[in-house]
């Protein structure tokens, strides 16, 4: 099928000039436009070119090994990189940032999804509350995230009394977006992808900056056979469409395709597998009585996810409107390499369009992970031995949920438990200790939570937590079988305030719970 707007993979690496802007979009493989960046690679492996790039790209692109950004990872071909997330990246990529071989910064994913809208309509950058106290704030890292980086790209501003974020715009030369099918035209449709990403206003602000729009797909059709409503990004804003091998046009980072992801298909939920009875799923148990009837969520990955699985169990998933920044609204989230993704999700969302609701305060309640925590009630889940992982969406949904919910084992590497007859036991402790005088990285402020009222807790397998209003934090409660001093504060770097300890409820630590209905309905 003739089109003077098909190219071919090496035709589109060639189009990418030395020094040039990319803004990519993509969530792990998830809309990557991976068969571009393969020859891409190819191409400056044989000719050097192109170099001294600069990559932004909202979430981590990649899966932590020989995918995604890696293909663009040669050294020499990267001079910035502007992430939300670098832990999926691989180990070459973390390499050049920790060896100061390329400028590297992290922003929240948020901020990144956002941007591209204000380039667009030919404003100058973004204004938003979304990073202040956090390391993303210029009075304490500026989202910088190694010594060779100096340049400014966050600024503090004022208005009315108040203190603002201004993330200035990059100049975008190459926009590489993903779809599913293409006409002839360039009109872009996305009926196999998982999730939407930021593409449209990638593709509007790479135009409005005179740069050029390069799409891959899986197929092309002919003129007018694509309905005009399923058209994502349309064919005035696409310079070029490359065809993708199946092979190289993943719908997440661990699937090929799976139908219940586009949402043509429902899964019963009975099919979906019961979590074990290990620390993951107590704390996913007492996260969720945090839940409240009728709450708009938003859970994260890893520890938290479980809590969807939890609902499923306990009957009561219907009762809540779950959401992933991704733009999903309702349904069962999925985890591990398929996170950003949902089975029989109500609604899918750009996710711009999610973060604005985020951002307004639209999340009731929020569930993140517990890397670290300290005495102030900060939490870092972005930077561990100097290894900059990323924040992700982190930032955007803790500061502005009405209410925020840390889950995490108390301690790392090594832990063990034994749970039933509505007891807990430590068979072995952990040896790295999350509670600490202070993390590593800001990226929840716990001072700037205190200062708007914002509830926050901290669960864990064998405690619950809570912020003070004056910022400290405070134990709430204890599982039955720990004892505070021999399984808590030897494990502590501070001393929480104790004034009313109670114990977690009892059956969270047996096989059968049964009982988050009754909690949640009452």
């Amino acid at each position: 099928m003739a089109s003077t707007k098909v190219i071919t993979a090496a035709d589109a690496a060639t189009l990418i000039k030395d020094g040039a802007t990319l803004y990519c979009s993509g969530v792990g493989l998830a809309g990557f436009a991976e068969e571009v960046a393969i020859a891409i690679q190819a191409r400056f492996q044989a000719t050097g070119h192109p170099r001294d790039m600069s990559i932004w790209h909202a979430c981590g692109l990649g899966n932590a090994k020989d995918k995604g950004i890696y293909h663009l990872t040669q050294p020499g071909m990267i001079k910035r990189i502007v992430g939300g997330h670098f832990g999926v990246g691989g180990p070459i990529l973390m390499k050049l940032i920790m060896e100061n071989r390329i400028e590297a910064y992290n922003l929240p994913q948020g901020v990144l999804v956002v941007l591209p809208r204000e380039m667009a309509a030919g404003r100058p950058g973004l204004i938003t509350k979304v990073g202040l106290e956090t390391f993303v704030d210029p009075r304490i890292e500026g989202g910088k995230i190694n010594a060779v980086t100096t340049e400014d790209l966050v600024e503090r501003v004022e208005f009315d009394g108040e203190q603002w974020l201004f993330y200035r715009a990059p100049r975008i030369d190459v926009a590489l977006i993903r779809g599913t099918s293409a006409d002839e035209n360039g009109n872009i449709t996305v009926e196999d992808e998982g999730i939407f990403n930021e593409s449209i206003s990638i593709a509007q602000a790479a135009r409005r900056n005179g740069g050029i729009v390069i799409a891959q797909v899986l197929q092309v059709v002919q003129n007018g056979t694509l309905h005009p409503k399923q058209v994502k990004v349309p064919g005035i804003l696409v310079d070029h469409v490359v065809i993708g091998r199946p092979e190289n046009h993943m719908q997440t980072m661990g699937t090929q395709y799976n139908r219940a992801f586009t949402g043509d298909v429902r899964v019963p939920v009975h099919s979906l597998p019961r979590l074990p009875l290990d620390e993951r799923k107590i704390i996913a148990r007492r996260a969720a009585v945090e839940l409240g009837h009728g709450a708009i969520v938003n859970l994260g990955i890893g520890v938290p996810a479980g809590i969807a699985t939890v609902a499923a169990e306990e009957g009561v998933q219907d009762l809540m409107a779950l959401t992933l920044e991704t733009g999903h609204i309702g349904g069962i989230p999925a985890d591990g390499p398929d996170f950003a993704h949902a089975t029989n999700a109500d609604a899918t969302l750009d996710p711009g369009y999610q973060f604005d609701f985020y951002d307004g305060g639209g999340l009731d309640v929020a569930f993140l992970g517990l890397a670290q925590t300290d005495v102030h009630g900060n939490v870092n889940v972005s930077k561990f031995s100097g290894r900059p992982v990323g924040c992700g969406g982190f930032i955007n949904i803790t500061q502005n949920a009405k209410k925020v919910v840390f889950c995490g084992t108390f301690t790392a590497s090594g832990l063990q438990i034994r749970a039933g007859n509505g007891r807990l036991e430590i068979v072995r402790e952990g040896t790295s200790r999350k509670f600490l005088d202070q993390v590593e990285q800001i990226t929840f402020s716990g001072h700037y939570a205190a200062g708007v009222g914002q509830t926050v807790m901290y669960v864990t397998e064998r405690a619950v937590f809570q912020l003070t209003r004056e910022g400290g934090m405070e134990l709430l409660e204890v599982a039955p079988g720990i004892d505070i001093e021999r399984d808590l504060l030897a494990h502590m770097d501070f001393v929480p305030r104790m004034d009313k300890v109670r114990p977690m409820d009892a059956g969270i630590f047996d096989e059968q719970w049964g009982r988050l209905s009754a909690i949640l309905h009452g």
